[in-house]
């Protein structure tokens, strides 16, 4: 259990989800980031960061760490119509943060491991809090009527 005080929610960017390599988003897609942002300011993050802090294995020094990079301002959380889901982009330790040197504390890939698992998460989480608890809007995605039967 990570014993610390609960963080300010992000606020979420204006980046196209397309940009990160692990989310394929219809282009012209309504992200909803602005009522998303409201929901987590309204509660969300708070809920589903004392859910994730429950069972993290990230540890005070690792999260000291995350803290001091600045980590959380990189999370992203999108609405994907397509997929009637709320995605997320979870922000992580580049694999040349040795070489960077970009924590004193940073030591090892076991905590750069740990961090980055932890971080992503938490992403999972707060989209499932989002998505169970806060949304109710329904995916204005329809699919075509003459799809095969599988």
């Amino acid at each position: 259990m990570l014993d610390v005080s609960v963080p300010e929610p992000p606020s979420l960017p204006t980046v196209d989800p397309n940009q990160y390599d692990d989310a394929q988003i219809a282009a012209d897609a309504d992200f909803k980031r602005t009522e998303l942002e409201q929901f987590l300011n309204e509660g969300a993050w708070a809920e589903a960061f004392e859910q994730w802090a429950a069972e993290t294995p990230v540890d005070e020094t690792q999260w000291q760490i995350v803290l001091d990079l600045d980590l959380l301002t990189y999370f992203d959380f999108f609405w994907d119509d397509f997929a009637n889901r709320v995605g997320y982009h979870a922000p992580g330790i580049p694999e040349d943060w040795k070489e960077r040197q970009l924590h004193p504390e940073l030591t090892s890939w076991g905590q750069v491991s740990s961090i980055n698992a932890g971080l992503t998460e938490l992403g999972q989480v707060a989209c499932d809090v989002l998505k169970d608890d806060y949304i109710d809007w329904e995916s204005e995605y329809e699919a075509p009527d003459d799809l095969p039967d599988f």
